[in-house]
């Protein structure tokens, strides 16, 4: 059967394409318009299917952009509106990468689909065939796979698992292939500039969400600091554009949307001892987890030691030594010391603080 590599224009997917291609795969290109494509948008398409005809590879495009809009841009701004932090990356894989996508490569004679992500699928002697960190340290994305369904996952191939992202470059060069993006892609690729907060007033209105404006910043004593200029600009642990004149640095430490209220306060207090993630995605069986996993709260975060429980609708981590303020939004991947996914969910709040005073803690 055919494998469907999605492609994007950039070099991880071209070069994906190529090795899969190399290695006797009947395979088929497919590049998702999540974007209403422009003329800029047309002139990338037709360059990347000038690049799989070199490669001797059929090419389709796919207009999703009316779906993206629904399924991943209209709940990231609903998020802001309600005080968290979205990770919308983690949300299109399951949902478009590996929902709508993929749907439609096996209406195309496709049963499995390939992406460019620096992740593995790997054959563990305990939990069988499963996801895992890829071989680049720096550049690991299971994080952001940790809420693609087990049974879709299965059907995923990472062909620069074990690759690392530096040798990208001449792997592409040494087979004279020129990705139509050649720079990295930015962090949310539907956000200008990587400014969300002027996406988010540019947007909102349009989708019919109402922004909230100005409010109090407290501390922990109900003490109003000064004022913010909306709840969504915000996440926890920021220490920047507070805009408050305080006798030390002063960090987000949580919001309360029914006050419209930011709380703050200083480095001491702005750790977390756990927190509870919901919308939990089981990749191993809880029982066959081990006692001590590793869990990762953000992307540019190390996994760290935890205890992890699984109470049927909610994943509960106890970090070993305190983290810093997970954001209510975010995703948090739960692994097992040798790189395993074990679980992925999107965290609901944090425990064990903000205000619980820590004098010695972790980053």
């Amino acid at each position: 059967m055919r494998v469907a590599v999605a492609v994007s224009g950039g070099m991880d997917s071209l070069l994906a394409l190529a090795l899969l291609k190399e290695a006797g795969e009947e395979v088929l290109a497919l590049h998702a318009h999540f974007l209403p494509p422009d003329a800029a948008a047309r002139a990338r398409v037709d360059a990347l299917a000038a690049q799989c005809a070199r490669l001797g590879v059929e090419f389709r495009a796919v207009d999703l952009s009316s779906a993206f809009r629904e399924r991943i841009i209209r709940p990231f701004v609903q998020a802001y509106a309600a005080g968290r932090t979205p990770n919308p990356c983690a949300a299109c894989n399951p949902g478009m990468k590996f929902g709508l996508l993929f749907d439609h490569a096996r209406t195309r004679g496709a049963d499995r689909l390939a992406t460019g992500h620096y992740a593995r699928m790997a054959d563990h002697p305990e939990y069988g065939r499963t996801l895992a960190r890829g071989a680049d340290p720096a550049k690991d994305q299971s994080y952001f796979l940790s809420l693609v369904p087990r049974d879709r996952l299965k059907r995923a191939v990472f062909p620069l698992g074990e690759i690392h992202k530096q040798d990208v470059p001449g792997l592409l060069a040494a087979r004279g292939l020129t990705p139509p993006i050649p720079s990295e892609s930015q962090e949310i690729c539907f956000v200008p500039d990587d400014d969300y907060c002027a996406f988010l007033e540019r947007e909102a209105p349009g989708l019919g969400i109402e922004l909230p404006g100005d409010g109090p910043i407290l501390d922990q004593e109900g003490n109003e600091l000064g004022r913010h200029r909306g709840l969504w600009r915000h996440t926890p642990g920021q220490r920047r554009g507070l805009g408050v004149a305080h006798s030390e640095p002063l960090y987000v430490l949580d919001k309360d949307p029914q006050r419209n209220a930011l709380l703050a306060g200083p480095a001491r207090e702005a750790w977390a001892a756990g927190c509870v993630a919901g919308s939990v995605n089981l990749l191993v069986r809880p029982e066959r987890w081990p006692a001590e996993p590793l869990c990762r709260i953000r992307y540019r975060q190390q996994a760290k030691p935890c205890t992890a429980t699984f109470d049927g609708a909610a994943l509960l981590l106890t970090f070993a030594a305190p983290r810093s303020l997970p954001a209510p939004g975010q995703v948090a991947a739960l692994y097992a010391p040798d790189g395993a996914v074990l679980a992925g969910g999107v965290i609901a709040k944090a425990w064990g603080g903000p205000g619980t005073e820590i004098t010695e803690a972790a980053p």
